[in-house]
């Protein structure tokens, strides 16, 4: 399922043991980071996009594309920065109680982000009432229903996508809820249907393939599974949840090495950093590389606790899970965790850190 898991906050970048000094240049000509505008054409226009904003604030047909550009670009670097400049092309409009139909369901797509199903439901619902055959704002509901565990209200709004969405959409969305109570099957051979009939966006083609590997690898078709990988990177290499995706499929697999090489350059993401650093840990001769990926792993993990964060209880849950050897601790943020959101990787660590911590996993 196509969603974001980050909240806006500002980036922190640690080299060294988790309790290291920051860093403070002698020489203000030092270079602490390169921006990845400065090698992305599309980054370079959302940055033209925030500088015309900054003149009119105000003016929602500039806000808008400034915080879709931005989303967009969250998606594909995982960089949650983005999602921060997103909010802030939105604040005019962010405690609104009435906003225009737009800022709202722009709104509803970055509390989901954040975590804020309630906040982002209430957005969806109330948008839903006056206009209810807006399809971006019936994919995001449902969307929102199956990470909560409602499916069978996920399959209503799914199914009222008929007619107004694309059929792979359609198929897509209910096969995401549909796969994760008692129709697995079927929602498979609907959805490897819909994909074989062409025609669709390459955006949402990549969903969903995404989708259908993810669904044949918990049906233990991992032949079926990969092809399935394989074609959604090769639609939109550039995707940072389908390439955590990917790894994980690879690391259960016991194919460090693939894992390795498939998140080897996206250190910057904290997420695919834990796929790399898992993927090295089973890798001898990387020993270093480990070492060096759990230390900043760590010390992420601690700035984001200082700062408040509790987005990624489930990325640290793993890591004091398989990395730290904390099942006590791991079993707590995978409680915590579980409260919030109830996907498959959710319950999956729960189980897991319970079973090593000897306790049941309610």
């Amino acid at each position: 399922m196509r969603r974001f898991a980050y909240i806006a906050f500002a980036a922190f970048l640690c080299v060294g043991t988790p309790h290291a000094a920051p860093y403070v240049p002698d020489d203000d000509g030092v270079v602490l980071e390169r921006l990845p505008e400065q090698a992305d054409p599309t980054l370079k226009a959302l940055k033209r996009m925030r500088a015309a904003l900054r003149v009119n604030p105000q003016k929602l047909d500039i806000a808008a594309p400034v915080a879709r550009r931005a989303i967009e670009a969250a998606r594909t670097t995982g960089d949650p920065r983005f999602l921060g400049q997103a909010q802030a092309a939105l604040a005019p409009w962010w405690k609104s109680d009435d906003p225009p139909m737009q800022a709202l369901l722009l709104r509803a797509t970055l509390k989901q982000s954040q975590h804020d199903f309630a906040g982002a439901l209430a957005d969806l619902d109330r948008m839903l009432s006056a206009t209810p055959r807006d399809p971006q704002a019936r994919l995001t509901r449902a969307t929102v229903l199956t990470v909560i565990g409602q499916y069978d209200k996920a399959r209503v709004d799914c199914g009222a996508l008929s007619g107004i969405a694309s059929p792979l959409a359609v198929a897509a969305c209910d096969a995401a809820p549909a796969s994760l109570s008692s129709d697995a099957g079927i929602a498979y051979r609907e959805l490897t249907l819909a994909l074989e009939r062409g025609g669709e966006a390459p955006s949402i083609r990549a969903w969903g393939e995404t989708l259908a590997a993810e669904i044949a690898a918990r049906g233990g078709n991992a032949a079926a599974a990969e092809t399935h990988f394989r074609a959604a990177l090769a639609i939109d290499p550039r995707d940072a949840y389908l390439r955590g995706a990917f790894a994980d499929f690879l690391l259960d697999q016991a194919r460090p090495r693939d894992a390795q090489a498939l998140v080897r350059d996206e250190t910057k993401n904290d997420s695919l950093l834990l796929r790399l650093a898992l993927a090295e840990q089973a890798l001898p001769e990387e020993r270093a590389a480990f070492d060096l990926h759990k230390s900043e792993l760590a010390a992420r993990f601690d700035a984001a606790r200082s700062r408040g964060d509790s987005l990624h209880r489930r990325e640290e849950a793993r890591f004091r899970l398989t990395i730290a050897h904390d099942a006590a601790g791991a079993l707590a943020l995978a409680r915590a965790n579980w409260n919030v959101q109830r996907e498959p990787a959710d319950r999956r660590v729960l189980v897991e850190a319970a079973r090593a911590a000897g306790e049941d996993p309610r």
